[in-house]
């Protein structure tokens, strides 16, 4: 069991960060706004939790402007999509008592 637990990414411990990778595992990109909307937190939380996961690179931020409004992508990365997969098969692995 103590070796099922130690498969999981850190990373992805939090609810929001947990959210923010769900979200751009099945989308292209995700905007700031829309990212906040759906996981329901403020902006001060969500740009913590989207700061610490550009720091492992497990995701990328493109700023453009829509119009004369700024607007931030996110995107997740290859290495963060492989974390992330692995992250889930160690929750799944855990849930069901495999190694």
């Amino acid at each position: 069991m103590k070796h099922l637990i130690e498969k999981l990414n850190k990373a992805f411990e939090n609810r929001v960060r947990l959210g923010i990778m769900s979200a751009l595992m099945v989308n292209d990109f995700v905007d700031f706004n829309s990212l906040k909307e759906l996981i329901n937190v403020t902006d001060g939380n969500l740009a913590s939790h989207l700061k610490a996961l550009e720091k492992t690179a497990y995701i990328t931020m493109k700023k453009e402007f829509i119009g004369r409004k700024p607007n931030t992508k996110y995107s997740v990365t290859e290495e963060g999509k492989s974390a992330f997969n692995d992250h889930i098969k160690a929750l799944e692995a855990l849930i069901k008592g495999n190694e």
